[in-house]
């Protein structure tokens, strides 16, 4: 009797759209006015990130294998220990200069590949480990040198559902911009149904940042938007923005359908600040999540729809990083409005 209690009270996510279209759509560029954007982005830029950065996710990192990146023009390289603890530390060997991302882990152990030098994650031949952290969907690292403020002992790691409750995804791109160029994209939440119609419509903003808040959930967007799944099938949800740190900006379902997922948007640059042409890496973490009984299956599933997580939000950013680039372009060409 009670499997037909549930099954009786069950309801569709999908809602049938019969909203106007494309170009019947009301103009949003009034309403997404460049002051208000720009200040948004300074205080997201006055906000403390510790100098941690994001250097990508955590199932990159495997046991066994060294993991190579660039972060602000700085060569790092990660690995994890015999216990699965992730560590960090500079690239390249301190003894003649060999990439330890092309080394081998033994035992937990990073051996050199030139002439064997081992690094166990301490202190070794002038070797200097860097504060690493796993937050079990992101690894980051901390270079106190590029980020240049106070260090913390922890990053800022957004609020997420709970560990094992949803199903994450990461997807990684570069482009050509600054940080600063993703973040601004992602606090203009107005072009969604504009820019992205594949995915996005019948967006309205229906709160703004407060000006000077009190505290960061003051300074957020929130949206009414429908995610459209296959031709006039949409899923309608409500869905916040905010910037808890520089290079981060987090758009959480609050009301609909998965509410407490997030999208986690996080802007590493590669190259240093004063770079001539500066490439930024977007590291997107998806956490879905829903208290329908049936989500158990979902997480099940992860292995296969996480490939289709990253495809989505690859074809997103195709066109966000253009918007990004450009905008990039026009700032460093003293030809950006305002």
């Amino acid at each position: 009797m009670a499997d037909r209690a549930d099954h009786a009270r069950w309801t569709s996510p999908l809602r049938r759209r019969r909203g106007p279209g494309w170009a019947e759509q009301t103009p949003t560029w009034r309403a997404a006015r460049p002051a208000l954007i720009a200040d948004t982005l300074k205080r997201a830029s006055a906000r403390p990130s510790g100098n941690w950065f994001v250097a990508g996710a955590s199932r990159e990192v495997r046991p066994g294998s060294p993991c190579g990146r660039t972060v602000g023009g700085v060569e790092v390289v990660l690995w994890r220990s015999r216990s699965g603890e992730l560590r960090a530390g500079p690239g390249a060997c301190p003894h003649l200069g060999a990439p330890l991302r092309d080394s081998r882990v033994v035992c937990g152990t990073l051996v050199c590949h030139w002439h064997g030098l081992a690094l166990d994650g301490s202190p070794f031949a002038g070797w200097q480990p860097y504060p690493a952290h796993d937050d079990g969907v992101l690894v980051w690292v901390r270079l106190d040198a590029v980020g240049g403020e106070e260090p913390t002992e922890r990053p800022v790691v957004p609020d997420r559902p709970a560990p094992g409750s949803g199903v994450d995804a990461v997807y990684t791109a570069v482009g050509r911009c600054e940080p600063q160029d993703v973040v601004a994209n992602r606090l203009d939440p107005w072009h969604g149904s504009w820019f992205h119609p594949y995915s996005f419509v019948d967006l309205t903003v229906v709160r703004e940042p407060l000006g000077e808040p009190q505290g960061d959930e003051d300074d957020a967007f929130e949206v009414d938007v429908s995610f459209r799944v296959a031709g006039r099938l949409v899923v309608p949800v409500r869905a916040q923005f905010t910037a808890p740190e520089p290079r981060t900006v987090v758009m959480r379902i609050t009301d609909g359908e998965g509410a407490t997922s997030v999208v986690e948007t996080h802007a590493t640059p590669l190259t240093a600040t004063d770079a001539e042409l500066p490439r930024t890496a977007v590291i997107e973490a998806v956490v879905a999540a829903s208290d329908r009984r049936g989500f158990a299956l979902a997480r099940a599933a992860a292995p296969v729809l996480r490939p289709l997580m990253r495809r989505t939000a690859g074809r997103l950013w195709r066109d966000d990083l253009a918007y990004a680039e450009r905008r990039w372009e026009l700032r460093s060409t003293g030809r950006f409005p305002g």
